[in-house]
């Protein structure tokens, strides 16, 4: 059995960020709380991390996991082409349970899947994910079960699934909700929403009228209304 090690209490919890920061550093999977449900994550730039990643949870290239950030500022690092609109949705959602879809930066050297050319993101709304993500950088997480299976909101339920193939377990405590996050499609001129999740129906209302806004903007202006498309598949896969 992998360890797992005990955040819930400050005493613990930086030990419990520094095991999984070695590990997360060392190649190896990490489970680790989230602010919607537990996570199985890695180095989001190394490409034999993610493939086992994917092979842990028993999905496909055609599926990518998102990759969750410490940092709005490390949203430029990783995306481009972002909207202004986009810019508003972070600074009112994150940390929070949003996941932007965007398109990459064609420069980076990783290997997260049949991406399209756009990568998933979101800064979470959690102490310990974001402790671990200050030392580690970008980080590749999907929601911790295997494929199709219900998303872990305990540690147990994750480890009891996912089991030796992951190397350290952080305990967080368990997820108040089993609800993942919303997913937004923004590699166009307005947000439209791949998958509602746990940002409130009021939430997504305003969401949609930022969207008119932003497609008022569009047409008043000059912006090219060709995108990177993104799957079906690829925005309906896990996401913590």
């Amino acid at each position: 059995m992998s360890p797992v090690v005990d955040a819930t209490t400050e005493p613990t919890r930086a030990d419990a960020v520094a095991q999984a920061v070695a590990a997360v550093r060392d190649g190896s999977l990490v489970v680790l709380p989230t602010d919607t449900v537990y996570g199985i994550g890695c180095d989001a730039f190394d490409a034999a991390a993610v493939s086992a990643l994917l092979a842990a949870k028993g999905r496909g290239r055609d599926v990518p996991p998102p990759v969750l950030i410490g940092q709005v500022r490390t949203l430029d690092g990783i995306a481009t082409d972002i909207q202004p609109y986009v810019r508003d949705l972070v600074e009112r959602f994150w940390p929070g349970a949003l996941t932007v879809v965007l398109s990459a930066q064609p420069s980076l050297h990783w290997d997260l899947g049949d991406t399209d050319g756009t990568v998933a993101v979101r800064m979470p709304d959690d102490p310990i994910a974001l402790a671990v993500l200050a030392e580690t950088g970008p980080m590749a997480v999907t929601s911790a079960n295997l494929h199709g299976q219900p998303a872990a909101t305990t540690i147990l339920e994750a480890a009891t699934q996912l089991g030796a193939a992951v190397a350290v377990y952080v305990d967080g405590g368990p997820r108040a909700t089993q609800q993942p996050s919303t997913i937004l499609d923004c590699t166009g001129p307005a947000p439209v929403v791949l998958r509602e999740g746990a940002i409130s129906e009021d939430d997504l209302s305003a969401i949609a009228a930022l969207g008119e806004q932003a497609r008022e903007r569009h047409t008043d202006g000059d912006a090219d209304d060709d995108a990177p498309a993104l799957h079906a598949d690829e925005a309906l896969g896990d996401h913590a």
